[in-house]
């Protein structure tokens, strides 16, 4: 078969395809994952890399593949498919999948994130380690496994399952996704989550001493916190037990106004709840809707000067008590731009909301794609910001609905193999985006340009 020249809506992520696949990230689940079914025309693996492909395309539903992925020649080459599979089987082949394939994608994302993060490769002796712990709910049907009756943001009396997630704040990564029933909270999984979470990233007991947890109420128990301080990691995290708050914080006698939140008053717990290590205690409270006081108490291990640097704070040798009080207010409150961002950001630019399966395992292993997804996304993002540094603040909504959706002229010679990626010049990004990714492909036969399209 001749050279021929097709037309793609997304001639950027078929660059981003080409990518991964210098990079070997796809033959990591190739070598690792064994999903039992008969082939017929595609392999299950293929589909299931069909399902990875509309993540990444925006697609919303497993039924876009049929409108995002299989029209478009130029992206299946570009992620190494002749062709692609019907929306039907790919869905068929995810109904397949069993718990030992759940492992298996697990051990694939812990395999490829320890070859690939920055995370990983962290310096503890130089910097913390920051780990942001939460969940957050999925809403599904009545039909779906384990999609039980619990806490869904917004949606009282709704049912779904629970997105358990470890995030390394400092990286932008996505370290640990796992799914869990509806009633499944964090205060269940949290130490699963964070036993997990050490297991990718290798925290033997000097790491964990240069480690952070973050974490909110749900997971402030006495029983999360000891065991995260009888482990050597430090803590900052709210307490739970509302009595407790009471009483720890009746005898407190002067408040102080938050300077940059308004009506939030702070003060020291004068005698803190004793733990596994000590701790310092920071009553929180600030005025609901109908002008009541909401009291909460904060716990952290943290000295001040790293309470500064995480809180994004100058650090001064003697921060008076109203500065280290506001310190550790606002350290807590970026968990907002950690891991509750990162969820959100999910949910919105890779639709992790948007695809359910009624066969739990099914809908996980759809949940470990987005990981794979997210963690991609973050990394294609750093390699170009290393050129052009505004992609930086670029979240995965605007990498998957901008930057992956520029239209461009592709040239595929007879065995398949990409020579030439014309992007259209007029696009808002499409400069930016050829001189931040070019230098990432290494290959001598592969030409990038811009031209009117």
């Amino acid at each position: 078969m001749d050279e021929y020249t097709t037309f793609s809506p997304r001639g950027s992520l078929v660059a981003v395809g080409l990518l991964m696949r210098q990079l070997g990230i796809w033959a990591v689940v190739e070598k690792w994952v064994r999903i039992r079914q008969k082939v017929v025309v595609h392999t299950p693996l293929e589909k299931l890399l069909d399902a990875f492909i509309n993540i990444l395309a925006g697609g919303q539903g497993l039924n876009e593949v049929n409108t995002r992925v299989r029209p478009d020649r130029g992206l299946q080459r570009a992620f190494g498919r002749a062709r692609c599979a019907d929306q039907s089987q790919v869905s068929t082949t995810l109904n397949r999948c069993v718990e030992e394939n759940v492992k298996e994608m697990r051990h694939v994302n812990q395999e490829i994130y320890q070859t690939h993060s920055a995370g990983y490769r962290h310096d503890y002796d130089r910097q913390w380690q920051v780990l942001d712990v939460d969940t957050s709910g999925l809403p599904a049907g009545k039909q779906g496994q384990k999609a039980t009756k619990g806490y869904f943001s917004g949606k009282k009396g709704a049912r779904g399952r629970q997105l358990g997630r470890v995030w390394a704040t400092l990286y932008d990564e996505l370290v640990v996704d796992r799914l869990y029933s509806g009633k499944t909270q964090l205060e269940k999984s949290f130490q699963q989550l964070v036993e997990m979470a050490a297991e990718v990233l290798e925290l033997g007991p000097d790491r964990r001493k240069r480690t952070i947890l973050r974490f909110d109420a749900s997971a402030g128990t006495d029983r999360h916190i000891n065991w995260a301080l009888g482990l050597g990691y430090e803590v900052l995290t709210k307490a739970k037990n509302w009595q407790r708050v009471r009483k720890l914080t009746h005898a407190i006698e002067q408040w102080h106004d938050d300077p940059k939140v308004a009506e939030r008053q702070l003060a020291w717990v004068p005698e803190p709840h004793p733990y596994a290590r000590g701790t310092r205690q920071l009553a929180v409270r600030r005025k609901n809707r109908k002008g009541e006081w909401k009291v909460r108490v904060l716990v952290t291990t943290l000295d001040n000067k790293t309470l500064f640097w995480l809180a994004k704070l100058p650090f001064k040798h003697k921060p008076t008590p109203l500065e280290v009080m506001c310190a550790v207010a606002y350290a807590y409150d970026l968990r907002g731009g950690g891991v509750e961002t990162s969820i959100k950001d999910s949910k919105q630019g890779l639709g992790i909301t948007k695809r359910n399966k009624r066969n739990f395992h099914a809908q996980e292993m759809l949940v470990l794609l987005a990981q794979l997804a997210s963690n991609l996304i973050t990394w294609t993002r750093n390699e170009m910001a290393r050129r052009v540094p505004s992609w930086q603040h670029f979240g995965s909504l605007r990498i998957v609905r901008d930057l992956f959706h520029i239209s461009g002229k592709l040239q595929i010679d007879g065995q398949g193999r990409i020579l030439k990626i014309t992007l259209n010049r007029d696009h808002v990004y499409a400069a930016k985006f050829l001189a931040g990714i070019a230098p990432a492909l290494s290959s001598d036969d592969l030409v990038l340009n811009l031209r009117k399209i």
